[in-house]
């Protein structure tokens, strides 16, 4: 347990019936206590950042008054006047049964600092809801905070529950899809006792140690790296009152929640809620960003998306996942791709093509411009022929023509590239210029400085008087005006880890190549630890013939869900085919599976999409198989290296269209004839096929039947070749 501070009294009420009295209570940390969106938070707070053009904390404030929550208690310190500032002038400030209330500190540096001040304060008076105000949720707490007070009753040392959700992690990357590392959680699955908990798992040993009186104690343990830590808690008065007594715990996760894990003298426990169809997800680097913004422009954070929380009045949704305001003006020759939002009085030029990307409002786009998979924020001007790809542009910046953003590139407020100028990918553009040292993510976006320095800088920025950087120009071309900031030794790693920009193949590669094909089972004291995330031990020798086959079909089955899920991802996000191929073979070496499924899985996504998009006819549910083959023909082809496995391919359609795909049933002769016509399917292949089923029963050949003129057609061209040949 961590140092004790004396005279620590906690103020905890046992009466149930008092509790139940006091209205549901949230603490709400709007400062992120984190270097990672720097140089943008330099100017601003992190909560105040648009997402989709919305604020973040507004995503949170609405989740919480949606959820049930009364009260809420915004710690801020980093830029605590625009935060007070915003709320205040917000219709947050005038809801009824929902109170929203700033406690502001300029000394706090964590957010062990945070509850401690919030504890002196004496306002919370029951169970609470802590959470920071870049996480977006539409979770219900009902189920959750009713299993929290539960236990509370049985046992008094259950103090918090997490939320947690499925979410496995990249096996080249080792992090999720949100860009953070791969989370180990030991948790036992019959009370969901939390037991172990690890973000930073050094992979180079090979095996994570677990303490063996964690398996002594329990007996059953899964141990997952397939959960997301959610960072929604709920929790009893009791942890304000142990960050006070434990005045060295600052972080969170890393010293109260393991903390609290290795201590065997209080006996405080922490439990697991974990959520399902609901969607929670925190903003913790820019690739979460990304990540986080494509996921509620395509809606699944509903009912917390733009068009509800703007009003349906101001954003319209359109086809393809586009939202755009009202007084957009758009040239009738600009190209608007899939998956986009445009603010008010934004105006785009002739020949500008957009897709997967965030127009905030009053931007000026000029004319022949590409931006794909980018965020531009508001006030932004963007000459002729600019070329911006995954990258991010804040609020006032301007691009002369010509102006190049490579991937990851983030520009913060008020920048001028030049004309003609090139941005490096992953390159950091600041009006102000970089810190001579680089700051610990245990520190506040502001630490380096002053307290009110980082809000001079700030006015200064966002008001008429910029400071003169006359002499940077050369930095950013011709015209131009900012200071590119150098990454900092050994980060670079961490760069394209985190950007907005999809990791680059080259990396994916390498990092294949170094990836030890046996890290599938961890080992730990004679114990093993499955890929699964099941603990054994020696003693339970390989089990039975039928337990083997089950786990064998379990396994297929996850890697069918997740190959999907990649090739849903890759669809949606414009990801590059060689970039999918690289995620499909990397799921392969996890779950030991072979070429062939790979391909079947593949062939069941594609199929599955095109009866899941939208189609009024059997016509255009052949135009939907027809597009969706055609892009993706190279990736299912990339897994089928041999007649065997094109056969494969066609029993796996034949099996859709008996169950999962009937609507599929009446066109199987046309889908076996594209699949030809794209080469994925050579002759022999499906000429094998069709002589395979000769023997079969009856009812195994009705779609052989089907298919009869298509496949003597083959015949009779297999005969006039052989002829010519002859």
């Amino acid at each position: 347990m961590g140092a004790q501070k004396k005279g620590a009294t906690a103020r905890v009420s046992e009466d149930p019936e008092e509790l139940a009295r006091h209205p549901l209570q949230a603490i709400l940390l709007a400062d992120s206590f984190t270097t990672k969106f720097r140089p943008i938070t330099l100017e601003r707070p992190k909560v105040l950042l648009p997402l989709v053009n919305i604020p973040m904390i507004n995503y949170t404030l609405a989740w919480l008054e949606s959820a049930g929550v009364e009260e809420v208690f915004v710690f801020c310190c980093a830029h605590s006047k625009q935060v007070i500032d915003y709320l205040e002038s917000s219709e947050w400030s005038s809801q009824p049964n929902f109170s929203v209330t700033t406690i502001e500190s300029h000394n706090s540096i964590s957010a062990g600092d945070a509850l401690r001040l919030i504890y002196e304060r004496n306002v919370i008076h029951g169970d609470f809801v802590l959470i920071s105000g870049d996480t977006v949720s539409n979770m219900s707490l009902t189920q959750a905070l009713q299993e929290h007070k539960d236990r509370r009753k049985k046992d008094a040392n259950a103090i918090m529950t997490m939320v947690v959700k499925q979410s496995k992690p990249s096996p080249i990357t080792q992090q999720s899809r949100l860009g953070t590392d791969e989370l180990f959680m030991a948790i036992n699955p019959v009370t969901k006792q939390l037991l172990y908990y690890e973000d930073k798992a050094e992979y180079s040993k090979g095996f994570i140690s677990l303490d063996k009186t964690l398996i002594a104690d329990n007996p059953s343990v899964i141990l997952h790296n397939d959960k997301q830590d959610c960072y929604i808690d709920i929790c009893s008065q009791e942890v304000l009152s142990l960050f006070t007594d434990n005045f060295d715990y600052q972080h969170l996760r890393r010293h109260f929640v393991k903390g609290l894990l290795v201590d065997d003298i209080m006996g405080y426990k922490i439990f697991t809620h974990e959520i399902h169809s609901s969607y929670a997800a925190r903003i913790d680097n820019f690739r979460s960003y990304d990540t986080i913004s494509k996921d509620i422009i395509q809606r699944w954070t509903y009912p917390f998306v733009p068009d509800v929380l703007c009003g349906s009045s101001a954003i319209k949704v359109e086809r393809q996942g586009t939202y755009r305001a009202s007084d957009v003006t758009l040239s009738r020759s600009a190209q608007l791709g899939s998956f986009i939002f445009i603010g008010q009085g934004t105006k785009i030029g002739n020949d500008t093509k957009i897709s997967h990307s965030v127009i905030g409002e009053r931007c000026t786009i000029g004319s022949n411009v590409t931006i794909e998979g980018s965020y531009i924020w508001n006030n932004v001007t963007i000459e002729d022929g600019c070329q911006l790809r995954n990258a991010i542009v804040c609020d006032g910046v301007i691009l002369k023509s010509g102006a190049v953003l490579q991937p990851g590139v983030i520009l913060s407020f008020k920048v001028v590239v030049g004309q003609q100028f090139v941005v490096p990918a992953y390159s950091k553009v600041s009006l102000l210029q970089q810190p001579t040292q680089q700051d610990s993510d245990e520190e506040l976006e502001y630490a380096d400085s002053t307290s009110g320095t980082g809000e001079l800088r700030s006015d200064k920025l966002n008001g008429d008087i910029a400071p003169d950087l006359s002499e940077t120009a050369s930095e950013l071309g011709t015209g131009g005006v900012g200071y590119i900031w150098k990454v900092f030794e050994g980060a670079y790693d961490e760069e394209w880890r985190h950007s907005v920009a999809p990791i680059p193949t080259d990396k994916l590669v390498k990092l294949m190549l170094d990836r030890d094909e046996d890290e599938e089972l961890l080992t730990q004291d004679g114990n093993v630890i499955s890929a699964s995330g099941e603990l054994k031990t020696d003693s339970d020798g390989n089990g039975s013939e039928d337990d083997d086959n089950e786990d064998s079909r379990d396994d297929y089955v996850s890697f069918g869900k997740e190959v999907e899920a990649t090739f849903l991802r890759a669809v949606h996000e414009n990801v590059k085919v060689d970039l999918a191929v690289l995620e499909v073979n990397a799921l392969r070496l996890s779950y030991n599976m072979a070429s062939v499924d790979c391909g079947g899985a593949i062939f069941y996504s594609m199929m599955k999409l095109a009866v899941e998009s939208p189609h009024n006819s059997a016509s255009e549910l052949h135009r939907n198989a027809a597009d969706i083959v055609t892009t993706w023909q190279k990736l299912l082809k990339s897994f089928l290296h041999d007649i065997d496995e094109e056969i494969e391919v066609i029993l796996k359609f034949e099996e859709m269209c008996l169950e999962s795909a009937k609507e599929f049933a009446a066109l199987f002769p046309q889908i076996l004839h594209l699949l030809y016509d794209k080469e994925i399917l050579q002759e022999d292949a499906i000429l094998r096929w069709a002589d395979e089923k000769e023997g079969a029963d009856e009812s195994d050949k009705v779609f052989l039947k089907r298919s009869e003129k298509f496949i003597q057609w083959l015949r009779e061209a297999e005969e006039e070749e052989e002829e010519e040949d002859e």
